[in-house]
Parts: C-alpha cells; sequence; structure tokens
C-alpha cells in the first residue's frame, strides 16, 4: 500500500505504523485519518503479523486533529465532518480489534484525537516528558475517536468525566501514577524501548495473547461502537456552536477563549 501521510515497515510478524506529517506536528487531517483506516483495516488479513508498533515521525506522537484544517481551509488537509467522523470510527474500531499485540511508542505530545489514538493501543510507552492532554474541552469540543471509551476503560466513568472536563495536560509520571499509560521511559527512548518490548513479545506465547485479546475486546466492540456514534453526532453539534468558534479562533490567535457556554 502507498501512502503520503503514514510509513508502513515490516519485519517478519513486527509492523511498525509511523505518523508521518512531521512538519505539522503529525495533526491529523482528513488524508491522515483516512490512509490510518485503510492500513488498520488492511492488517486485520496480515495473519503472519503479531506485534505492531504505533509511532510518530519527528518532534511528537501527534498534536491530535488538524486545527488550521478545523478552520475551513479549502484543499486536501479541509474538514468534512460527515466524513472525517466516518474515517475516524473505521480507523478506531480497526486499531481496536488488530488481531495483534499493538504498542504505543509516545514521544513529545499526544494531545485530543493523538491521544484517543495512542489510548486504543494495548500497551502504551510514554517519555517522562511527554504532554499527554484529552483537551477537547479547549476548542470547545467533546473527545472522539472514542476517547470517552478508552478513558472510561482506564479511569472508570467519573475520573475519566473529571479528567475530560479539565483537559489536563499531563507528563509521563501523572498519567502513569492515574494509570492513563503503561510504561514510562526516558526521554528520547520510547520508540527503542517498543522495539525492545515488541522483541521480547515475540518471544512469548503470542496465539494465546491474542486469543486472550480477542475474546476481551469482542465483549467491548458492541459499547465501542455506540460510543463512536454518539461522539460522531455530538461533535458535529458542538462544531456549530459559539465556543467551539471562539475556541479555534483564540488557538490560532495565541490567546485565551472567552467561552460563553453557547
Amino acid at each position: 500500500m502507498g501512502f503520503e501521510t503514514i510509513t508502513v515497515e515490516r519485519n517478519g510478524r513486527l509492523a511498525i505504523v509511523s505518523l508521518n506529517r512531521p512538519q505539522s506536528m503529525n495533526a491529523m487531517d482528513g488524508v491522515m485519518l483516512n490512509e490510518l483506516a485503510n492500513c488498520f483495516e488492511a492488517l486485520q488479513n496480515e495473519s503472519t503479523i503479531q506485534v505492531l508498533i504505533l509511532k510518530g515521525s519527528g518532534k511528537v506522537f501527534s498534536a491530535g486533529g488538524d486545527i488550521k484544517a478545523m478552520l475551513g481551509t479549502v484543499g486536501e488537509g479541509s474538514f468534512d465532518i460527515a466524513e472525517i467522523m466516518v474515517d475516524i470510527s473505521r480507523m478506531v474500531k480497526a486499531l481496536y480489534s488488530l488481531p495483534m499485540v499493538t504498542i504505543a511508542a509516545v514521544h513529545g505530545s499526544a494531545a485530543g484525537l493523538g491521544f484517543s489514538l495512542a489510548l486504543a493501543t494495548d500497551i502504551i510507552l510514554v517519555e517522562e516528558d511527554s504532554k499527554l492532554a484529552m483537551n477537547f474541552i479547549g476548542v470547545g469540543l467533546i473527545p472522539d475517536g472514542a476517547g470517552h471509551f478508552f478513558m472510561k476503560e482506564r479511569l472508570g466513568v467519573p475520573k475519566a468525566q473529571q479528567m475530560i472536563w479539565a483537559g489536563e495536560v499531563l507528563n509521563g509520571f501523572a498519567a502513569k501514577k492515574l494509570g492513563l499509560v503503561d510504561e514510562v521511559v526516558e526521554n528520547g527512548t520510547a520508540v527503542e524501548q517498543a522495539g525492545q518490548l515488541a522483541q521480547k513479545l515475540l518471544h512469548s506465547p503470542l496465539v494465546a495473547m491474542i486469543e486472550t485479546k480477542k475474546i476481551l475486546h469482542t465483549q467491548k466492540q458492541a459499547e465501542l461502537s455506540n460510543i463512536l456514534e454518539m461522539e460522531a453526532e455530538a461533535q458535529t453539534r458542538m462544531r456549530k456552536t459559539e465556543d467551539h468558534l471562539e475556541g479555534i479562533q483564540s488557538f490560532v490567535e495565541k490567546r485565551p477563549a472567552n467561552f460563553e457556554g453557547k
């Protein structure tokens, strides 16, 4: 498969998928979301791949959704919200149900949709100074990419709700303490450490491990689909609110937002 915004490497039973828009901090535009969805769906049929590493090229894992595209810039990267939500749902469902052990190697920042993407993997490695945030609230939106589902799974409903409302930026240690991520590694080593973990897994009884994943994840797929549908419907409404317009405008203008609950 040929891609513009991601790369896929294969090495025996290991695959490495890299977000590859380093000039935009791997912000996910329509092209990247479509390519990630296509990639993960294609990997569903790769019976020889048993471990997958997901990482970002350049300085960060992913800054999240492409804010500039949200402003409605015409062109390849612009947002068609209905189409975007379809691709986000495809991407998350396919990643969550992959018949392989998935590892996120997070360096720099994983924000918004970028954090949702990392949370969709089985094992999350982050560097000490990583900046992790479910920060949709900052632009008057709700989490998408099943952010509600994954935060709830790792934190429980009350804490997930509070974290989503706060939109707090966490470093690796704070995220680990909460249970949002699995391992904290030294700065600059996330990809290396993910590779070492992958090699350890490749010398483990992976057939049994993947079967356990299938049993546990299959029970959650209906709930995941329902949450994705609810997020898509609600996000479409949120994008029409005055608070959202103010949020993205203030982001671009680098000033505090003046939200009015409208």
